[in-house]
Parts: structure tokens; C-alpha cells; sequence
């Protein structure tokens, strides 16, 4: 085998350029590396490397290890928080904004007054309808008591069937004149009762819309109010991965803001159409927000937990897929050689990928750019600790 070699320049090997003094010092060391590794029989890596074989530096950025960690494989979800229960309180009735008694970020109970509408000429109105029902109560009660009368004089002979038929005929005059007077009086109260804005459920106060002396109309926005206890998840997937997705099936996910923090929800629920344009579906992911920490509106990312285990997986920036069948670079004995490798699921969250065939547990591989490191170079981590980090 020829021994000739013909050295790469530094921007050709796209490492760190070395001088010709360390260049004699590490190749003395690897003389001395080399005989010391036969004489302790521990492979033939070493022994068979040539004496000046190139020496290539790298960081330890460019180092990854094989490790067998926790495989997670389901569909990768982004969208936004949502509060699972909104509601925009509106005016039911007509006039003018007397008290606000909240702004956006109060915390309020179910039943709180919220604001106050002018109520002079609805509470008058009321009056009349409360009125208006007295009488009428009145006028049923008589009705009905002329109808017994009547009955009991008939069935004594007293009256005639004629008289008998207009007392019944007045007392359902006057049932229908009551139960008009109740619906109208029912609907005075309401009114009444609207003028005094109360929450619906207990919540926070997210948007306020009005200031006293507005006008309103029935239909004006006054209030928006959130419940922060239950948080939602608006994300889609795309409609090759639906099989991967079910109603309650557990998403991890992180959320802008608390970056070192994992929460966790299930899917509530998975639209029955996909979007025409972008072939996507839609899902819900409903959240217990404990402590009320997140709020509407937050960008949250993660997956659908479709299935967890556990895998021998390397960095996916170490996975060399240009030729026909995938390969990594690895370090045996610090020279490098490359191994065909049998490639099975990737976890898209950590980045890395699983190894089904050709690696062990503790082999270290090339990342990156140093896959270009020519087979048979020798690889020294140029960093201050002599522990390799695993991306």
C-alpha cells in the first residue's frame, strides 16, 4: 500500500490549521500512542494507523455519542393558547353607563357587578308592569269566583246555561289578561336586572369597553371575560400523520416564556375536515392551567405522544444519507473510520435518531461538518475538558 500522501490544506478539510512544530509533536505522541496501545493488545486500530497519519482537530460541538435515551415518535404540533371559556358581555338594554367598577386584569367571581346602566325609566317601566299584574291578578280572581257562583246557581236551577257560559267566558278573559300582565311584568324584570352588568362565571377580566357616560345600545360590547383555569391548544397536523392522532391521547409541549418548563394536555378533540388548501386538521389540545400561569394568546410547540421507548439514537447531524445506505463517521481508538448503519425513528423534539444496527451504546460519532474528515485521520477534541459532550 502506497504511502504517499497528499495534504489538505486547512480550508479544504474545514478544520482548525496546525504548525509544522505541532505537527512533529503530535505525530511523537502518536508514535508513543501507538506502541503503547500494542503492547497492551487493546485493538488493531491503533497498531495499523500510519505513523504520520493527518491529526485533525475538532471542537466538541462536532462530537456526539450513542446513547440509548427515551424515543418519542408522534406528530410535532405549534399554534397558539387559547382560553377553553371566553365570553364578550354585551348591553341588553338601551342607556347610559352610570359605574364601572372593574378594569381588565380584576379578578372577579361568578355574580360580581361588573358596571351599572341608568335604570330611571326601565324601573318606571317595571312599576307599570308590576301594576299592570296586580290588576290583573285581581280582575282573575273575581272571574273566578263569579264562575263558581255561577256554577252552583246552575246546578240549583238559578241560573240559565246562557249565564253560565258568559262566566266562563269572563273568567278565561281574565286568565289570559293575567298571564299577558305575568309575561310582561317577567320581562320588566329582566330588564331591570340587566342594568346591573354581573360576570357569568368566575374569571379575569381581559378587555373593558365602555366608560361611564357612554350611550348603549342592546348588542354594545361592554366586557370581555376569561376563565384562566382551562387553557386550549389550537394546532394542526397534517392529514398523513392523522393516524397517529386520537381524542385523548397525551401532548408535551413548551410554551413561550417558560422555556425550561414542560406542560403537559390531551386532545379534546380533531376536526372532521381537513383544510382543502394546505391538507391540514385541525385538533384541540385542552390544558389544566394550574396556578393560572399561561395565558391567552402564548406560542406553544410540542407532540402528540404517540409512542414512547426506549432507543439507541445519536445525533441526526450525524447521519451521512448521501450514498445508497446510511453511514456515520465514527471514532475507534480516535481514528476515524465509517460504519453503514441501519436507521429506524426519528424524534423531530431532540433531533436525534434511532440506530438499529451497526453502533453500541458509548460509540462516538462526527457531527456536522467533521463528516468530511477523511477515513483514517486521526481526531483530537480541542476543548479544555477531556469529557465529550453529546449534542
Amino acid at each position: 500500500m502506497s504511502t504517499t500522501h497528499t495534504p489538505q490544506t486547512p480550508a479544504s478539510r474545514g478544520m482548525l490549521p496546525m504548525s509544522s512544530r505541532a505537527r512533529r509533536a503530535a505525530g511523537l505522541a502518536l508514535l508513543a500512542l501507538a506502541t503503547s496501545l500494542s503492547a497492551c493488545g487493546r485493538g488493531d486500530a491503533a497498531e495499523e494507523a500510519p505513523a504520520n497519519a493527518i491529526v485533525v482537530n475538532v471542537g466538541p460541538e462536532a462530537i456526539g455519542v450513542a446513547t440509548r435515551t427515551t424515543l418519542s415518535i408522534g406528530p410535532i404540533l405549534s399554534g397558539s393558547l387559547v382560553a377553553e371559556r371566553t365570553a364578550q358581555i354585551r348591553a341588553e338594554v338601551p342607556g347610559a353607563v352610570v359605574q364601572v367598577f372593574h378594569d381588565p386584569g380584576a379578578v372577579v367571581a361568578k355574580g360580581t357587578s361588573l358596571a351599572k346602566i341608568d335604570d330611571r325609566a326601565i324601573e318606571d317601566a317595571y312599576l307599570g308592569a308590576r301594576s299592570g299584574f296586580t290588576a290583573a291578578q285581581t280582575a282573575a280572581d273575581l272571574a273566578a269566583r263569579e264562575l263558581a257562583r255561577a256554577e252552583r246557581l246552575h246546578v240549583a236551577g238559578a241560573v240559565s246555561d246562557r249565564d253560565l257560559e258568559n262566566a266562563r267566558r269572563g273568567d278565561l278573559s281574565a286568565r289570559s289578561m293575567l298571564d299577558d300582565a305575568r309575561a310582561r311584568l317577567s320581562a320588566a324584570e329582566e330588564n331591570r336586572d340587566a342594568t346591573n352588568v354581573l360576570a357569568p362565571y368566575d374569571g379575569v377580566v381581559s378587555e373593558r369597553f365602555v366608560n361611564p357616560g357612554d350611550i348603549v345600545n342592546p348588542g354594545a360590547p361592554l366586557f370581555a371575560l376569561v376563565d384562566p383555569s382551562t387553557m386550549r391548544l389550537e394546532a394542526a397536523v397534517p392529514a398523513t400523520e392523522l393516524a397517529q392522532v386520537r381524542v385523548g391521547a397525551p401532548v408535551r409541549f413548551s410554551v413561550t416564556g417558560y422555556p425550561d418548563r414542560v406542560f403537559e394536555g390531551r386532545i379534546s378533540s380533531v376536526n372532521p375536515s381537513a383544510d382543502p388548501q394546505t391538507r391540514q386538521v385541525r385538533l384541540f389540545v385542552r390544558i389544566p392551567n394550574t396556578g393560572q400561569r399561561l395565558v391567552a394568546g402564548l406560542f406553544a410547540e410540542g407532540r402528540v405522544a404517540h409512542e414512547t421507548r426506549e432507543a439507541l439514537t445519536i445525533p441526526a447531524l450525524a447521519l451521512d444519507q448521501r450514498g445508497l445506505t446510511p453511514q456515520v463517521v465514527r471514532l475507534k481508538d480516535g481514528i476515524v473510520e465509517r460504519v453503514t448503519v441501519t436507521v429506524g425513528a426519528r424524534d423531530e423534539a431532540t433531533d436525534r435518531v434511532e440506530i438499529r444496527e451497526g453502533l453500541v451504546a458509548g460509540d462516538t460519532v462526527l457531527v456536522g461538518a467533521a463528516l468530511g474528515v477523511s477515513v483514517g485521520s486521526r481526531v483530537r477534541v480541542s476543548s479544555p475538558s477531556d469529557t465529550l459532550t453529546q449534542r
